[in-house]
């Protein structure tokens, strides 16, 4: 029963490491976050922080996965499925724009994309497999709507994803740049415009 505590206690610290690291990553990045820094937010020694992770890229990568989780929780989580794949991937637009990333400092997958594109691959690796799940999300809707006949059939599942992902993030980064959400909500009304164009009629 201590053994089993001791293990319950060790993985809640774990996570507790793993939470308040992942706000100072995507606020700073990999090179700009250091372990002291993680330190003094943790409020643990050095001994303690190794005793979990083996050096900064570990816990780098567990926090980045961390905050994805959480922002991709946020945005799709309870997403109206009841009427059709067009309304489903307006929703889930206009979620991305109504809400912040849960974890401070804006969208972990863009700020882990660019943050590791010369300087870390396994971080970029990361990041990579965060946008091919996120592309392969969205096409799968798209697919769905052509199968039910909601959306035009020579419609290119890929193509309507990467569209939509990159207008949302260019758009983000606009509007944390310029400190207003007008780049967001321009993004919205252009895809708006997008999904009326491949609904079928």
């Amino acid at each position: 029963m201590r053994n089993g505590g001791a293990i319950r206690k060790g993985e809640a610290t774990r996570q507790r490491i793993i939470a308040r690291s992942a706000r100072l990553f995507n606020e700073r990045g990999f090179a700009g976050c250091s372990m002291q820094d993680v330190m003094e937010a943790t409020g643990l020694e050095k001994g303690g922080l190794y005793r979990h992770f083996q050096c900064k890229e570990d816990l780098a990568v567990e926090a980045f996965r961390y905050s994805l989780a959480q922002a991709v929780k946020v945005r799709t989580d309870h997403l109206d499925r009841s009427r059709g794949a067009v309304e489903l991937l307006r929703s889930f637009v206009k979620r991305f724009v109504a809400t912040t990333s849960p974890v401070r400092g804006g969208c972990p997958l863009m700020n882990t994309a660019i943050d590791a594109d010369d300087g870390n691959p396994v971080l970029r690796a990361l990041a990579r497999k965060g946008f091919s799940d996120w592309r392969a999300r969205l096409s799968g809707f798209v697919s769905e709507g052509i199968r039910q006949g909601e959306i035009r059939g020579k419609t290119n599942p890929r193509r309507v994803a990467n569209t939509i992902i990159a207008t949302l993030e260019g758009a983000l980064m606009m509007s944390r740049l310029e400190g207003k959400k007008t780049p967001l909500k321009d993004a919205q009304a252009a895809l708006d415009g997008m999904l009326d164009r491949i609904a079928a009629r």
